[in-house]
């Protein structure tokens, strides 16, 4: 991937950097995820750990769902060939070339579309076909909570866009969010699942979601809700946004509160299996490291919380590290950003421009923040990068990067000094990194 920007390509150490940033991708590639855990004979489909028996040329009915739908499915293909059965994909962004065979609805992100609903209706009906003789190969990633949508009458779609919009706005976390979406869903919750028993459902999941929580990714639709409508209501009233939701949106919730929650048992013919995440990722940039003489350390995959205040507790830990240069600490998570202003940008960027001020003149010091999936916010670029030398580049350049923070401007601050990382979308999707690097300098 291309991992360029000006600060960045002007360090003795960029090829060491890159080869990093590569590393903690390649670790989570969801080609060689599915490859790796998917092996089929005659007899039986052996995944991970467990086998599951096969009948003489049973079929293999496949959904992906997510980002990376896509290259989960290539890789699925290439393990069962001939013997996948009906298939459906809903990805953010289609495949390039037609596959015969397989329905496709990419769906809307982050706010659900109408083609998120023909996608989740679809869903629902290749469910409801199964019988207890059949198999369902779910390839489950980040992004599928708004890819496929099938609301709780008398929810319509408008409705979910407001509510989504809000939430997004707000700085509510994806978990917060998604136990939203879960009682308003049909599908969401286990709903997927409930509707294919008693056919066998296997879904491998590539986690996008702090600690992997089952019904958090893409809003679990082969795992049990934990959450209520009560959970719900709570989530709406700590954010102040009763009064605002559209009124289906309180109906639904208050008629959840009238009926019991779906009981988490019934779940005997799922099978959920982590294929990677964030701390897998952040692991590979650290061996990855190690091997470039690099000292080293990990500083965990669960940080969380508002973007800006998240970069300035790295920066302290970046300043006050104590490591033989040259240093690499590699943190994964994945941060909220309160929307203030109308600028344009995301949460990668977000936390990297709170970091120019603290890292002003640091000799040897940089920042890098970078989302997995290729994809910060609503932009074309996955991040930023942060050197010594960015606040005197942008005071240079007129910029002041308390005035482009007001306004959430982030992604016009680093355009303008050549420092946004445009990856492309990497056909991956496990939250964020934050790479902080401590190099070899003189005064």
């Amino acid at each position: 991937m291309n991992f360029s920007s000006s600060s960045l390509d002007a360090i003795p150490e960029r090829d060491e950097v890159k080869a990093i940033l590569s590393a903690a991708l390649q670790a989570v590639d969801p080609f060689d995820s599915v490859c790796k855990a998917v092996i089929l004979d005659e007899q039986e489909l052996t995944i991970l750990d467990r086998s599951y028996p096969l009948s003489p040329g049973q079929k293999i009915n496949v959904l992906a769902l997510g980002k990376a739908a896509p290259v989960m499915f290539a890789a699925a293909s290439e393990v069962l060939g001939a013997r996948i059965g009906r298939s459906l994909m809903i990805p953010k962004t289609p495949p390039a070339e037609t596959l015969p065979g397989v329905e496709v609805i990419p769906g809307g992100h982050p706010i659900p579309t109408a083609a998120s609903l023909a996608a989740g209706q679809a869903a629902l009906d290749l469910a409801r076909s199964l019988t207890k003789e059949d198999v369902l190969l779910c390839l489950i990633s980040g992004g599928g909570s708004a890819l496929m949508s099938l609301p709780k009458p008398p929810l319509k779609l408008s409705d979910l866009q407001v509510l989504t919009d809000l939430l997004l706005k707000c700085g509510a976390n994806i978990q917060e969010i998604n136990c939203l979406r879960r009682q308003l869903d049909q599908l969401k919750g286990g709903g997927l699942a409930r509707a294919a028993a008693p056919a066998r459902v296997i879904s491998l999941i590539l986690s996008d979601v702090i600690g992997s929580p089952l019904e958090a990714i893409a809003s679990g639709p082969t795992a049990p809700d934990p959450t209520s409508a009560s959970d719900a209501l709570g989530i709406l009233e700590c954010y102040g946004l009763l009064g605002q939701v559209p009124p289906a949106v309180i109906a639904v919730l208050q008629r959840g509160l009238e009926s019991p929650p779906s009981p988490p048992s019934g779940f005997d013919h799922v099978h959920n299996l982590i294929l990677a995440d964030n701390a897998r990722a952040a692991r590979a940039a650290v061996q990855r490291a190690i091997k470039a003489k690099f000292s080293t350390a990990y500083l965990g995959s669960a940080w969380q919380g508002e973007a800006r205040k998240v970069g300035a507790d790295l920066c302290q830990i970046l300043l006050s590290a104590e490591l033989p240069r040259p240093f690499c600490l590699v943190a994964g998570g994945e941060t909220t950003v309160k929307l203030r202003g109308e600028g344009k940008g995301g949460r990668n960027q977000e936390l990297a421009l709170a970091s120019v001020k603290p890292l002003a003149g640091k000799n040897g010091m940089m920042l890098v923040s970078l989302a997995t999936d290729g994809e910060d916010g609503p932009t074309d670029a996955a991040g930023a990068v942060v050197s010594a030398d960015t606040y005197r580049r942008g005071l240079e350049a007129g910029l002041q990067p308390d005035d482009f923070l007001a306004a959430n401007n982030a992604y016009a601050y680093f355009d303008r000094l050549g420092d946004l990382l445009k990856t492309g979308p990497s056909g991956t999707n496990v939250n964020d990194l934050i790479f902080l690097f401590g190099f070899h300098r003189s005064d």
